[in-house]
């Protein structure tokens, strides 16, 4: 558990180390910091759970007899356009934290939208954020970054065979 920073008026739970925290004990979040082996694991793992949700809905559009490669095809524009929207999540919540850790002023919220301040912190703790930050969420968001890449290009691919092949 972090302690809170001496003389912090930032809230405990918008402090950027208490953000990092709570990103590595997530269950979700926790994903994006398996070795890479585990992390595609996952990936797959949720890919497959997906295609046995998603075969049904796609078996009542196309005949497996008829159509066989759209059915396969429908199967894995959905799967990979769901798994390209939870890494895309991951990103966008790892990415805020980097941002919090990385930046010399944060701004936190006292009690609600309407009383926002800016805190400058301290440069022991400036320096500790930036190199949690620099070393240990970056090389997570590069990660992440070459992950969307890879499964935008799979569902463009996809979306354009299942538009090749669609009949006309």
């Amino acid at each position: 558990m972090n302690v809170p920073a001496p003389n912090c008026p930032v809230p405990i739970e918008q402090q950027p180390l208490q953000e990092y925290q709570s990103l590595q004990e997530s269950c979700f979040f926790r994903w994006a910091t398996l070795e890479d082996r585990a992390y595609l694991k996952q990936g797959l793992g949720l890919g497959s759970i997906f295609s046995l949700l998603a075969a049904p809905f796609a078996a009542t559009s196309f005949s497996l007899t008829e159509s066989w490669s759209q059915l396969m095809l429908t199967l894995g524009v959905a799967v990979t356009g769901i798994l390209l929207l939870l890494v895309l999540r991951l990103y966008l919540g790892w990415s805020y934290v980097c941002d919090h850790l990385l930046r010399e002023k944060i701004f936190y919220e006292e009690t609600g939208w309407y009383d926002g301040q800016y805190w400058t912190k301290p440069s022991e703790d400036l320096a500790r954020e930036r190199l949690i930050g620099t070393y240990e969420v970056q090389p997570i968001l590069k990660r992440l970054r070459r992950s969307l890449m890879f499964l935008g290009m799979a569902l463009f691919i996809e979306s354009g065979l299942w538009l090749w092949i669609a009949p006309h």
